[in-house]
């Protein structure tokens, strides 16, 4: 890192292109140049990479723009909030790629190119054959001046390419890799304007940096390749580099880099199964970095109190999704108050169409539910018994009911006697009816459990009761006796209502033939 760069204020960028749903890989970069920027004082830009028109969509840029306040990680300078650097969409800096780009034709340093795509399909075609890569033979070198500005002005098409050294190589200076060497001979004259006016991302990325004044370029290792490319674009305008950072790539179980096609990488899609954004990015910052002191879970502050480069291991990390379960589930139930939890539950719970008049109830119930529970999704999935008794019975549900009649009788009547529905006059009634039985909790507790909640895996049968209150234990006690008693032929009741209705349905479509039939007769005669 020179010294020149150290004395500068720091700053880092995000340059996504939003062309589908936000990517986890910029949440994951986000972190680390976040984090960075705001150890060192610095501030962290984010500009929208939107020169491919054909696939940017303005819905993707605010969405990826939403995923970052969700997550915390919210820019200093964006297109959503401003700043000194704007504008931050590439394709309102058009003039300004212009003008650079004009700089280095009038200084010999690119040139125009005027091959046509079926040209340019021959050029790899042949360089192919030959054993030469499948890139670019730089012909358009040696067409003059005067004839690429004829071209140029009786409107030919043509796109502006660097001039790229033939011999030796290209070094890069990468902060975690130290010197990257790359032979020239496999960097190509780049394209860096494209034929309708836009930049390629090459001279966009070179010269938003420079302008911007980003002092660290924290990106996927991917970039390595063309990384050369931007190297001899900053000593073609005799600018300084930025610090290079290749960050290692995000993998799947595979050990291949996360795709949109096979892995879920979408933000909103974690966000809509009810991932916290706390657990997300502890998750993330594990990804190829390790606190000082080992632990596992740690907040996006103590990354910034301890971060640095040097921590970061180039093995590629797997991104697992069980495994970001298991650090939501930690979040849900060590780091978040209840009352912050259920808050951020109540979507869910609104959205399954559950009442959440009240309050005490819904603590209750997330409460009871969290040891199973490992996103926010599955507590509201899990609550559907202490929102509706009109549930269905499992199978093992059914079985535990029939071994447990006698037990359900003679507890129906005795939690009708209790003045008190509280913890330990529930317990206490269990307790004595199982010991005057002489059978194991198990037995009774099974049947209750099935009864309030139509399943036999669910939280503990006090909990249950005192939660549910007299009133639902006793009509749930009830239900399960009338279905057991033969009551309730059909414990679906949305299967028995589009049953009958079908039966309604065929009575009068026949009611309506026979009336057809009969009015036939009549013309006839």
């Amino acid at each position: 890192m020179s010294s020149s760069t150290q004395s500068k204020p720091i700053v880092t960028r995000i340059a996504p292109s939003p062309t589908g749903d936000p990517h986890v890989g910029t949440a994951y970069m986000s972190l680390f140049d976040y984090v960075f920027a705001k150890q060192q004082g610095g501030s962290f830009i984010l500009r929208v990479e939107d020169t491919d028109q054909k696939r940017y969509n303005p819905e993707s840029e605010e969405r990826v723009l939403d995923a970052l306040e969700w997550l915390g990680l919210s820019p200093d300078e964006s297109p959503k909030v401003g700043g000194p650097n704007a504008p931050y969409r590439q394709t309102e800096r058009k003039e300004t790629y212009q003008k650079y780009a004009d700089e280095l034709l009038n200084a010999g340093k690119a040139y125009r190119a005027f091959e046509t795509a079926e040209e340019l399909d021959a050029i790899r075609t042949d360089l192919q054959r030959r054993g030469l890569g499948q890139g670019y033979d730089g012909r358009g070198r040696n067409l003059g001046q005067e004839e690429s500005d004829k071209r140029a002005a009786a409107g030919e098409p043509f796109v502006i390419r660097l001039i790229t050294p033939d011999e030796g190589e290209t070094v890069v200076n990468d902060a975690l890799r130290g010197e990257v060497k790359i032979p020239n001979t496999e960097v190509t004259d780049a394209v860096i304007m494209k034929s309708d006016g836009l930049p390629t991302y090459h001279l966009a990325v070179v010269v938003d940096d420079h302008l911007m004044g980003v002092t660290h370029a924290v990106r996927g290792e991917e970039w390595i390749s063309t990384a050369p490319i931007h190297v001899l674009l900053y000593e073609a305008f005799s600018w300084e580099e930025p610090v290079w950072v290749h960050m290692p790539l995000l993998r799947n179980a595979e050990g291949k880099k996360l795709s949109k096609r096979k892995d879920d990488v979408s933000l909103d899609s974690y966000k809509s199964q009810g991932f916290l954004p706390e657990a997300l990015l502890n998750y993330l910052g594990t990804m190829g970095w390790s606190m000082p002191d080992g632990r596992e879970f740690f907040s996006v502050q103590d990354m910034i109190d301890n971060f640095t480069f040097k921590r970061i291991s180039l093995g590629g990390p797997v991104f697992d999704a069980k495994r970001l379960r298991f650090y939501n589930a930690h979040y849900m139930r060590e780091a978040l108050p209840l009352e912050t939890l259920a808050e951020r539950a109540k979507p869910f719970f609104k959205a399954a169409g559950y009442s959440l008049d009240d309050e005490d109830y819904l603590l209750d119930v997330i409460d009871v539910l969290l040891p199973r529970a490992e996103t926010l999704q599955d507590l509201a999935e899990q609550s559907a018994y202490f929102f509706s008794g009109n549930f269905e019975y499992t199978e093992d549900a059914k079985r535990r009911l029939e071994g447990g009649q006698k037990y359900l009788q003679d507890l129906e009547r005795e939690f009708s006697r209790l003045d008190f529905f509280d913890f330990d006059d529930v317990d206490d009634t269990i307790r004595d009816y199982v010991q005057s039985q002489s059978v194991k909790m198990g037995e009774v507790m099974q049947p209750l459990r099935a009864a309030f909640t139509g399943t036999t895996q669910a939280p503990g049968v006090t909990d249950l009761a005192v939660i549910l209150g007299k009133q639902k234990v006793l009509e749930r006690i009830g239900r399960a006796l009338d279905f057991l008693q033969g009551g309730l032929p059909d414990d679906n009741p949305q299967a028995k209502k589009e049953a009958e209705e079908k039966e309604k349905a065929k009575e009068a479509k026949e009611k309506q033939a026979k009336a057809k039939v009969t009015k036939h007769k009549k013309e006839a005669v």
